[in-house]
């Protein structure tokens, strides 16, 4: 049997989110799955994630292989997913979501011979600002990579080096340069609903994702699904 595991991505600047998803992902599993948090301190440390980070503006992350920003921490970062598995099916996630569903269901019925996974949106905002002040950008197969299940022992992720990772533009890694297409498999657009953003007769979606902000954030106190997130948040504090 495939070993599977779960990585969420984590940002100092989004504690509550982080906290958040991973305490909804792990409310909901029926399955003993490793939950982890992706964390880029600890992927500097290690020496896996190389790539130089500068600071513009007012504390703006920017990536200057890409010569564009990064709105989270985990932006390129996310690409390290199987170098950390291993093995077996490894999920990434972004730090702003919210499960709504068990996650343990979307391991099932996966193509040994499809080395991603992911939902693939239609999905083309407009240049700007979004989350706390932080630059949108855009890309070929946005938010592609913001739920990817990685396919481990792949023979095509072998093609995802740690030179590639630390040296190609950021917008070359999110449209899954290494990837023939026929490789790269769909999900149920229901594992990664976009707020604001996805079709909304998508109904009762799986996970939800706060991809222009997350609810604790001014303008987005009343977006979809805002009080599904703070209660999972209320569970959280009466946990502590």
């Amino acid at each position: 049997m495939n070993s599977k595991s779960i990585y969420i991505g984590w940002d100092p600047r989004e504690i509550d989110a982080f906290n958040v998803a991973r305490h909804s992902v792990l409310r909901h599993m029926t399955q003993s799955i490793p939950v982890n948090s992706l964390r880029l301190d600890a992927l500097i440390e290690s020496g896996l994630y190389k790539r130089p980070i500068e600071y513009r503006g007012d504390n703006q992350m920017w990536d200057p292989i890409s010569e564009a920003p990064m709105s989270t921490q985990h932006a390129n970062a996310r690409f390290l997913t199987p170098h950390l598995a291993k093995t077996g099916w490894a999920l990434f996630m972004d730090g702003d979501m919210l499960a709504l569903d068990d996650l343990s269901k979307v391991f099932e019925g996966l193509d040994d011979n499809k080395a991603v996974y992911c939902v693939q949106h239609k999905h083309e905002p407009t240049a700007g600002m979004k989350m706390d002040g932080q630059l949108q950008t855009l890309y070929a197969r946005k938010n592609w990579s913001s739920f990817m299940l990685f396919n481990c022992a792949h023979e095509a992720n072998n093609g995802l080096t740690l030179d590639i990772i630390n040296m190609l533009p950021g917008r070359d890694l999110h449209r899954f340069c290494w990837l023939d297409d026929s490789e790269i498999g769909a999900l149920d657009p229901k594992w990664n609903f976009l707020v604001g953003h996805s079709d909304s007769r998508i109904l009762n979606p799986w996970v939800v994702h706060f991809t222009s902000g997350t609810p604790d954030m001014p303008g987005y106190e009343n977006c979809a699904f805002a009080d599904e997130w703070r209660a999972e948040l209320a569970r959280i504090e009466v946990a502590a």
